[in-house]
């Protein structure tokens, strides 16, 4: 799933192919930008904000783009191409003199703007575990704002912690003992944000970590909850339970939970139900 660590890998694999050379293509194939050029320019980095990816140029504009849901990204060696099927689902074409080429395919948001300016398209998210400036403090300030707020929903909005998608946000409440659907007021606001923090960059920095929670890299064990739905819990075999969608959610996002493992907790932090006792081993 597009997250934030997915981002940040991204981020990385184009610094590799575009950073510090010259463009000898530069297409942007969205209507607002069809008849802006970019060949000549020099890619001089590429940061990431949460899920949103700046590729600046030194001409002092800066590419803006987001995957959400459907959009990626994949680098052709050099003398190579894009397969011919493909090509009509290229939004972006960054190719390099005497290098590989970039192609952004199916992003559904593609901006060239002001480099000053970025903060016009990221100046609203809230802090990003996986920046230089990121500030637990803030995170845990900006969630604890609406104590009655479903922990899940809170996760997913980008203006109080940038980074968390669908999948961290199930897994952290499992990880947690929360279920998603506890108010904010009845969470270790702090613990969870450590927590959040350490998981998101582990991911993005390691080597066969990428979105893994359980530690386990087998097929359908890779996650506790997310995308388990029927199948027993991997911690105590109870059935996984699933929602349709997030009350109020416009991605229409599903949720996960254990019900044994993630009791449901009431806004003082007392659970409305205890969850059975784990069977005996004898």
């Amino acid at each position: 799933m597009p997250e934030g660590d997915s981002v940040f890998r991204l981020a990385v694999r184009l610094r590799r192919s575009l950073d510090g050379r010259v463009l000898a293509r530069g297409d942007l194939r969205v209507p607002a930008h069809a008849t802006d050029a970019l060949d000549g320019m020099r890619v001089i980095g590429h940061e990431t904000h949460g899920k949103h990816l700046l590729t600046r140029f030194d001409t002092g504009l800066t590419l803006h783009t987001h995957l959400r849901m459907q959009g990626s990204w994949t680098v052709t060696a050099r003398g190579r191409t894009l397969p011919r099927a493909l090509l009509p689902d290229a939004r972006v074409i960054l190719g390099v003199r005497d290098g590989p080429t970039a192609y952004g395919l199916d992003l559904p948001v593609v901006g060239l703007l002001l480099t000053r300016a970025e903060v016009d398209v990221v100046g609203h998210l809230g802090p990003d575990p996986l920046r230089r400036d990121w500030s637990a403090k803030e995170a845990v300030l900006r969630l604890q704002r609406d104590p009655a707020e479903r922990v899940a929903a809170a996760l997913l909005d980008q203006r109080k912690v940038a980074g968390f998608g669908n999948l961290w946000a199930n897994e952290l409440c499992f990880l947690r003992g929360t279920h998603p659907d506890s108010p904010m007021g009845a969470v270790d606001v702090p613990a969870l944000v450590a927590l959040g923090a350490r998981c998101l960059r582990f991911s993005a920095t390691h080597t066969g970590a990428y979105q893994v929670t359980t530690g386990n890299t087998r097929r359908g064990e890779r996650h506790w909850v997310a995308g388990r739905a029927g199948k027993p819990c991997l911690r105590c075999g109870e059935g996984i339970r699933v929602r349709a969608e997030v009350p109020g959610d416009p991605g229409r996002r599903r949720t996960w939970w254990c019900p044994r493992c993630q009791p449901l907790a009431s806004a003082d932090g007392v659970p409305d139900r205890v969850p059975d006792p784990a069977p005996s081993e004898e």
